[in-house]
């Protein structure tokens, strides 16, 4: 009778813990924001979409309006109260949210300072001291310990709800600074310049801009790029003498494709000044003689469909990356007294299990960097070919790349390594010698050890057949099993790789007993070019379903269950936490979509919305009936329906000019009204910020530990 009467008492306490939660969801649901509905029809190809949640869309000019209008109004009361039920809703998980924060810049080293880059005479370096957000950029002759603080920003900072800063240039003489400012979270930059002698910063204000100039070398002329006011699109270049009007500078080049973006930079011998216009599938470039800004800029090889290439210099070449009869890239080189394509021989020839990602060059040495089998191989050869050896890494999944090489004239290449449990880490390596100095190691303050966490990869295999990397860590000690979170996280667009790279603020969930899994999908480029083409356009969805079949090659492995399973992804990453809630909502446990991407229609279809019109090669254009009718069959907003979801936290920021902040709001405001469990649908909308996110070195990890605390609480059931 006693067991029985045990039996009874504990199933009575289980019920009416589920009860009491099950209530508590009801009650939450229930004190969600409800956007009103006002129906808008969109047609095209025949076909009507309804869209309630139109009216969400605000201009940039009523965003800017000091007096809001009823519309803006209405849309700032329905954030602020997404805002408002988000911080009520997670309210039990304060404590922990700070403990998380605590923790995470508890293991950023406050006073630090970066690997310095020697340039010209001088050594460039970045530093933060004890309790400053933003950074100081500084100087030092080579031959000198004396220290110049060329920017001060923590101190430029001051008063901005939100500070960037875009891209640096000293002049030749190393007498004038070109840097830009972002005080919106736009990525819409105004360009200053200070004297470095005096440390007057010039009259001169250049607005409008991509965020950088490039100097000739009369050290008194700037070349750079502006933005169409509406779409943000960097479709022009200009020439800037100092002492002038920007009203007065020279239009140098107009990019009239609205499918290209724009852009110039200089090559690395400073001896030319490159225009480049780029999209999805060509590319075009322009040249002129930095000792003479007064020229005219020369084609170097006129765009094509399907041609890409980029280019450096070297003695009496260009230097040539493309993918002329070599979808997975090769080099290339060209006089440059006859730089077309019919006058380009081969570097380094194509290979069709080799991607050929990069290179750099030396007076003695070639240094390329590679990718084979998803994993970066970097390659050092002389010219002569006389010696040729691969530099040597262990970790099962990381990332290596080149950086900061200056030079021509050196031995020294430097070089950045990082894996899933090796700190970012900075070496200096002789290529004649084979001997390396770590100049620097991220320190994780309080203690850290590799050797405490395991590292793994795994494959996948996808329903049509293909294998798909998986890159894993997790703490020594933690048991995989059905009681064990993980978080899947990918991007998955764009060719952008998903890089198995450390990241201490991922300690929290690791050591609290979760896996951390990066599924590298197609749509990517780990695998090569074909696994980027397999995953835009009509073969996007190959992205979706990689995703949904490497988180059920997990449960099916034993890592996890569904009911501990987590996902994340931002931006076009946001795209696939939108497809895959729709296309197996009962995956996951819980979903996080940052700054997601999830109105693909309408955003595609508008010229008028920042990003869009040189994103047709990527997502296709809607216009066109065939895509058209493939993007609808997937776009998270057009495809939510009556359905169960998982819990989902979604980011975003008002001032966001990739996505705009109208995509996840509408999204959340579908989602509430069609769903049919008491999960929970949370937005976090900074009203202050874009893309990016806040712009202080410590803010940006407060919205960390509030996704952090998400996972954790649901993971044990509390919220």
């Amino acid at each position: 009778m006693k067991t029985y009467y045990y039996a009874f008492l504990i199933f009575f306490l289980l019920f009416n813990s589920c009860k009491t939660k099950e209530d508590q969801s009801l009650n939450l649901n229930s004190e969600a924001p409800v956007a009103k509905k006002i129906s808008k029809e969109l047609s095209i190809h025949g076909d009507t979409r309804i869209d309630d949640y139109y009216w969400m869309r605000l201009s940039d000019a009523q965003k800017n309006a000091k007096t809001p209008d009823a519309q803006t109004q209405d849309v700032l009361n329905y954030l602020n109260a997404e805002n408002d039920y988000l911080a009520k809703v997670m309210e039990p998980t304060k404590s922990l949210q700070d403990t998380l924060y605590n923790e995470i810049v508890g293991r950023i080293k406050k006073d630090e300072q970066s690997v310095p880059v020697k340039d010209n005479g001088y050594v460039y370096y970045s530093k933060y001291e004890e309790g400053n957000d933003y950074p100081l950029y500084c100087r030092k002759k080579a031959d000198t310990s004396a220290e110049e603080i060329i920017l001060n920003v923590p101190q430029m900072a001051k008063g901005y709800a939100y500070f960037g800063v875009g891209g640096q240039s000293v002049s030749q003489d190393n007498k004038m600074l070109v840097y830009g400012i972002d005080t919106v979270s736009r990525r819409n930059y105004t360009l200053y310049f200070k004297s470095l002698d005096s440390g007057n910063v010039l009259t001169d204000k250049l607005s409008n801009t991509g965020g950088g100039a490039v100097w000739a070398n009369d050290n008194k002329t700037v070349f750079y790029a502006t933005k169409d006011p509406q779409t943000l699109r960097q479709n022009k270049i200009f020439k800037h003498t100092l002492g002038t009007e920007q009203s007065q500078d020279v239009l140098v080049f107009e990019e009239t494709d609205e499918t290209f973006n724009s852009f110039v930079y200089k090559t690395k011998s400073n001896k030319y000044i490159i225009i480049g216009s780029s999209q999805t599938l060509s590319t075009e470039f322009r040249f002129l003689e930095a000792d003479n800004p007064k020229g005219e800029f020369k084609i170097i090889q006129p765009r094509e469909v399907n041609l890409e290439y980029s280019v450096e210099h070297f003695g009496n070449d260009f230097y040539i990356r493309t993918n002329l009869n070599a979808k997975n890239f090769k080099l290339v080189k060209t006089p440059i007294t006859a730089t077309t394509k019919d006058n380009w021989t081969d570097v380094i020839m194509h290979r069709e299990d080799v991607y050929f990602q990069n290179f750099d060059l030396f007076k003695n040495y070639l240094v390329v960097s590679e990718r084979i089998n998803g994993l970066i191989e970097v390659r050092v050869m002389t010219w002569d070919k006389s010696l040729e050896y691969n530099l040597k890494f262990n970790d099962p999944s990381y990332v290596a790349y080149t950086t900061s090489n200056l030079d021509f004239d050196t031995n020294i290449l430097r070089y950045v390594y990082t894996s899933l449990t090796t700190p970012w880490s900075t070496y200096d390596f002789n290529m004649e010698t084979k001997e390396q100095v770590l100049l620097k190691q991220e320190e994780v303050v309080g203690g850290y050890s590799s050797d405490d966490y395991t590292s793994e990869r795994l494959y996948a295999t996808a329903t049509d057949g293909t294998k798909v990397p998986v890159s894993l860590i997790f703490k020594k000690g933690t048991e995989k099993g059905v009681n064990t979170p993980l978080l899947l996280y990918s991007y998955g667009s764009y060719g952008s790789s998903s890089e198995a790279t450390f990241d201490s603020a991922r300690l929290s969930l690791l050591n609290r007993g979760f896996i951390y899994a990066i599924a590298h999908i197609r749509g990517g480029q780990e695998m090569g070019r074909d696994w980027y083409e397999n995953g835009k356009l009509l073969k996007k969805k190959n992205t979706f379903t990689d995703f949904i079949d490497t988180g059920e090659f997990l449960v099916k492995e034993g890592y996890t269950s569904r009911e501990h399973m987590y996902a994340y992804g931002g931006s076009a990453g946001g795209l696939l936490m939108g497809a895959i809630v729709n296309m197996k909502p009962d995956l996951w446990n819980g979903v996080i979509a940052a700054v997601p991407f999830v109105d693909v229609i309408s955003t595609m279809l508008d010229e008028t919305i920042p990003l869009t019109t040189f994103e047709f090669d990527e997502w296709g254009n809607p216009k066109n009936k065939e895509y058209y009718d493939y993007m609808k069959s997937y776009s998270p907003y057009d495809n939510v329906t009556a359905q169960n979801y998982p819990n989902i936290l979604v980011t975003t920021g008002y001032w966001d000019s990739q996505v705009q902040y109208w995509e996840p709001a509408k999204w959340v405001a579908k989602l509430r009204e069609l769903k049919t469990d008491d999960n929970l649908i949370l937005m976090d909308c900074n009203m202050s910020t874009g893309h990016g996110g806040a712009s202080g070195r410590f803010e940006r990890y407060k919205r960390t530990a509030l996704m952090y605390s998400f996972l954790i609480d649901l993971d044990n059931n509390e919220i």
